[in-house]
């Protein structure tokens, strides 16, 4: 695709408003389940090392289902994938629902497992920008879609407040609430207009492998800083609810907090696009880690509600520039028809590193630390050999061509 295929960006730009409404409507449950999770976790759990799981779980869904839906799209178009992470959605949701009503905590994991394949799908959303968009708006077009994700911040947190007491069971009304999104928010895509799926040319050799694509040092380095801002910022925020309830506040004062991390990471998006178009993808993704390390520093300072709010704002604002940053790197790093294969192997090793980070932050605060503000300062303390790894790998990356020459 080059820019005289798409001369004015018209149709970009209809496509971008269609999913920056998907962002805001569906998004919303992903605010949800991620501030109710690891609380119905707390009650429905064995043992209180295991509250973070049904987070862990979700991630585990969207790191399990991201290579299929990717390999889907590629083969039948944005449309029906982006309709299939819908219904799934709606099933996890329901189930986790059943699994409140049961007291079960395996089906509660199971549904939690479903609701991860709508996370793998709105993963997609930003890719789904860029497919009609000329290169000069490809990294705006990335940034106005996660803007979307204000709305949602706007939206969830407020939506817990209502619902998580509507029945004698916690959060039952979250996830009843979390299915109507569901369905309400699928007719969004059918306003879509994409092009058909780029396919390889006839004859061509079979598409690259994984490790053929990252030894492409630039597809290397996107994926490490997109999987190091995403990690961190899941780590942080997962274990966030556990412990502002664990230093004595309520479940509404974690609710606010994390919709103020929630608007920190999407207002931003506003001009994003802006800022790597001026000052190049590189540069922003080394901000975002380095607000990132402010935020660990701000965590470790103290537990009063304040440090709370200052820590996931920062958190929030690290990822923006950090996630919208690697994946502006990604999109220029290959061809079309490699879209599918790239893309899919993308979000299916971040999504695993998420994994692994939210079941790390559940362990670390409840496990790990003899109180909650200890839990919280190895949280913090974790951040640091992964920002260590993203900002050399950056650095790498800067003076490979010089080496090279």
């Amino acid at each position: 695709m080059t820019d005289a295929a798409f001369p004015d960006d018209r149709r970009a730009k209809r496509n971008v408003l269609v999913l920056v409404a998907a962002q805001a409507v569906l998004g919303s449950q992903t605010t949800m389940v991620f501030v109710v999770g690891g609380l119905a976790g707390n009650m429905l759990a064995p043992i209180h090392c295991l509250a973070t799981l049904p987070i862990s779980m979700i991630v585990f869904g969207a790191m399990f289902t991201a290579p299929l839906l990717s390999g889907f799209m590629q083969r039948h178009g944005r449309k029906p994938g982006f309709l299939l992470g819908a219904t799934g959605g709606l099933l996890g949701s329901g189930l986790a629902a059943w699994g409140l009503s049961a007291s079960s905590f395996p089906l509660f994991l199971l549904g939690s497992f479903l609701t991860g394949s709508y996370m793998a799908a709105q993963g997609f959303y930003r890719f789904a920008a860029t497919d009609a968009a000329s290169d000069a708006f490809k990294p705006k077009a990335i940034s106005w879609v996660l803007a979307g994700g204000l709305i949602s911040a706007l939206i969830g947190p407020q939506l817990v407040k209502v619902t998580n007491d509507l029945f004698p069971v916690p959060f039952l009304g979250t996830y009843l609430v979390a299915m109507a999104i569901n369905v309400l928010g699928a007719g969004l895509f059918f306003l879509l207009d994409l092009p058909a799926p780029a396919r390889a040319p006839a004859g061509a050799p079979r598409g690259p492998t994984w490790i053929e694509l990252l030894s492409r040092p630039t597809i290397l380095v996107a994926v490490v800083c997109g999987m190091v801002s995403y990690s961190l910022m899941n780590l942080v925020m997962t274990s966030t609810p556990l412990a502002v309830v664990g230093c004595g506040f309520t479940p509404s004062d974690a609710a606010d907090i994390i919709s103020a991390h929630v608007l920190a990471m999407f207002v931003p998006s506003f001009f994003t696009g802006h800022l790597i178009a001026r000052f190049g993808a590189r540069t922003i993704v080394m901000t975002g880690l380095v607000i990132l390390a402010s935020a660990g520093l701000v965590g470790l300072s103290g537990v009063e509600l304040g440090h709370f709010f200052v820590t996931l704002m920062l958190l929030g604002l690290g990822w923006n520039f950090g996630f919208i940053g690697a994946t502006a790197m990604l999109t220029s790093a290959h061809a079309p028809h490699e879209r599918g294969r790239v893309q899919g192997m993308n979000d299916a090793i971040v999504m695993g590193c998420v994994t692994l980070a939210s079941l790390a932050s559940g362990g670390l605060m409840n496990c790990a630390g003899g109180t909650a503000a200890e839990g919280w300062r190895l949280v913090n303390i974790a951040m640091v050999p992964f920002l260590v790894l993203a900002g050399a790998a950056l650095i790498w990356l800067a003076f490979r061509p010089r080496a090279t020459a």
